[in-house]
């Protein structure tokens, strides 16, 4: 069926609502903190509280299209399929209905709303592990709505299942994917191969318990499907910028660069980059939470996505004025009216556009002179060695440290300065780039340790246990490794631990799995963790260790965990082991030459 943006918004929102929902509209896409996340980046987030227990002001059915921000994979924008924000069609289940109600709803909605063939219709249930039962029940009710029995596939936890990670005490439980075939003129497809998911129906029907999962009294239902891909699904399409929430504006640009986007090539990726980029900027500056570009925070995220769509509009032979000309066609014809509040504040986001846009282009006068220089320079040295030396080969890489400068001082993304360099037959150090990226990144981080002591972005119960793991990590790092590993930064949040480390390369499977040996044993026995306070002299010769001397006072506070581990800390402590749950190394990383990081998880 062919249906356009707006059509699908009302037709999500009736449907619902004539269940007995109430639609609770979309809130700030401003992350409250509440998560550990800078923005709201699913459209359950803003409602996790309630998914918790606590009682929703408006009922026990709940309903909305949520807009989301996601910024991993801002260098990724600029195909058919990756945008930077997006909306979710969700609807809940506070404690009241549950997988009867909500298999036929969905059957329904695919089948009788939006047209779909019931089957062609594959579904992916939970096939059950030691904590958990196989989800035979969702699988019955799919058989007895038509769902045939051949399309009914169990997957494991990893595809099936949902859980906050690294929690105790909070609802989870199986969920229940929906797949149609990405070509329904397909007589034939296999799945997953030939099949895209639709949607996505989640049963939180446990509660997370240290040792495993129990059922829970109140269970809820948490629906999510994606709206950008629903919209690109029901109408044949494959490539996301050829729906109406963007064709309009990809006409725009047609227009003013003279250029086809179905030409392809870079052009194309200018215009699919200028436009989703665009459409984020207006919806961060037109929020009710509002941000305007700066250099920290939310800020420096809108900041770095607005300079990278002006960039690409000089790749156009565009001013950033035409920014404006993408906003107002995103305000007033494409989601003025499902947010409101966007008409309210047109004049405001177009003004703070046009800012950004004419500082930037400031900044880039400025910071083309200074890549001459950097040019001139090299030209210079080349001319002056080969004059002293007739074998000498010339240098045609610009430094790691320039290309920093360039980017920290006057906002040249690096791909602007590769850009420019290659117009002059050079390269630039990408390694000495990131290097010099990575020691700023780790001077910002000690800077601000004031605001989050020992890593932590919050002092909560997961991120004490995690705090205290992490303790336990270094000391097994120290046994397994070596005795010379010292801590070289940490981040911890209510999710996992990264902890970073001096070591020359990453561990083997042996090596990790006897790290995770260690920790384990020492949470399998309890052991409680003591604190003391004494001189610095005196912690020094109890054979403590700590990570910057400069920083302790007269007096410090020492944590000991058995004799396996002894640490100088100021941070937040369980009381004992037995608290944190099982220990899980989840990945390893490179940061820098001998500086290697694991990311951990406590489950």
């Amino acid at each position: 069926m062919k249906i356009n943006s707006k059509q699908l918004r009302q037709q999500w929102l009736n449907f619902y609502e004539s269940k007995g929902h109430v639609n609770v509209g979309a809130v700030s896409l401003i992350g409250d903190g509440s998560t550990g996340v800078m923005f709201n980046v699913a459209g359950m987030q803003p409602l996790m509280p309630y998914l918790l227990g606590k009682k929703h002001p408006m009922g026990k059915r709940l309903c909305n299209v949520q807009g989301c921000v996601r910024t991993v994979d801002i260098d990724s924008v600029g195909d058919a399929s990756h945008f930077t924000f997006f909306e979710m069609m969700g609807n809940w289940s506070l404690g009241d209905y549950f997988k009867k109600e909500k298999t036929a709803w969905t059957f329904e909605l695919l089948t009788k709303v939006f047209g779909l063939d019931k089957d062609k219709l594959c579904v992916t249930v939970f096939e059950g592990n030691e904590s958990a039962p196989r989800d035979e029940q969702t699988a019955e009710l799919l058989k007895g709505l038509g769902i045939k029995p051949d399309h009914i596939f169990y997957l494991p936890k990893s595809d099936n299942w949902w859980e906050l990670e690294g929690t105790v005490g909070t609802p989870c439980g199986p969920d229940n994917e929906w797949f149609y075939p990405l070509d329904p003129e397909n007589e034939n497809p296999v799945f997953p191969d030939d099949y895209v998911e639709i949607g996505n129906d989640v049963y939180m029907q446990y509660k997370k318990t240290e040792t495993g999962y129990i059922p829970l009294e109140n269970k809820n239902v948490d629906t999510g499907f994606g709206f950008d891909r629903m919209l690109l699904f029901l109408n044949g399409l494959s490539d996301g910028y050829k729906t109406d929430l963007f064709s309009s504006v990809i006409s725009y640009l047609e227009k003013v660069s003279g250029k086809k986007y179905d030409d392809g090539g870079e052009a194309q990726k200018a215009m699919r980059i200028i436009a989703d980029h665009t459409r984020t900027a207006v919806m961060l500056i037109g929020d009710e939470q509002g941000i305007l570009p700066s250099n920290t925070g939310a800020g420096y995220i809108l900041r770095r996505l607005m300079r990278r769509a002006i960039r690409y509009c000089r790749q156009l032979g565009l001013s950033g004025d035409a920014m404006l000309g993408a906003a107002k066609i995103f305000i007033g014809e494409v989601y003025g009216e499902a947010y409101p509040l966007l008409k309210e504040k047109e004049g405001y986001i177009l003004e703070e556009i046009k800012k950004e846009a004419d500082r930037f282009e400031a900044t880039l006068a400025q910071g083309i002179k200074e890549f001459e220089k950097c040019v001139t320079s090299l030209e210079r040295k080349n001319e002056f060695m080969s004059k002293s030396n007739p074998a000498y080969v010339k240098e045609t890489v610009i430094g790691g440290k320039q290309a920093f400068r360039l980017y920290d001082t006057y906002g040249f993304p690096l791909e602007l300065t590769e850009e420019l360099a290659a117009e002059r037959g050079l390269a630039v150090d990408k390694k000495g780039f990131d290097e010099a990226f990575l020691e700023h990144r780790e001077k910002s981080r000690v800077l601000a340790a004031g605001q989050f002591k020992g890593g932590l972005e919050s002092h909560s119960e997961a991120a004490t246990r995690y705090h205290t793991a992490t303790h336990l990590l270094n000391a097994a790092l120290k046994i397994v490794c070596s005795p010379d590993i010292g801590q070289k930064g940490s981040n911890i949040n209510e999710e996992r631990l990264r902890f970073d480390f001096n070591f020359s390369r990453k561990l083997t499977e042996e090596e990790v799995a006897e790290v995770e040996r260690l920790v384990n044993e020492q949470i399998k026995n309890n052991v409680p963790v003591v604190m003391k306070e004494m001189s610095l002299e005196e912690a020094r010769a109890q054979n403590f260790v700590g990570v910057f001397d400069s920083k302790y006072g007269e007096k410090v506070k020492t944590y000991s965990i058995g004799e396996f581990s002894k640490e100088i800390c100021g941070g937040p402590h369980v009381n004992s082991t037995g608290e944190l749950g099982t220990f899980k190394i989840a990945k390893q990383e490179n940061v820098s030459a001998g500086i290697k990081r694991i990311k951990a998880v406590l489950r």
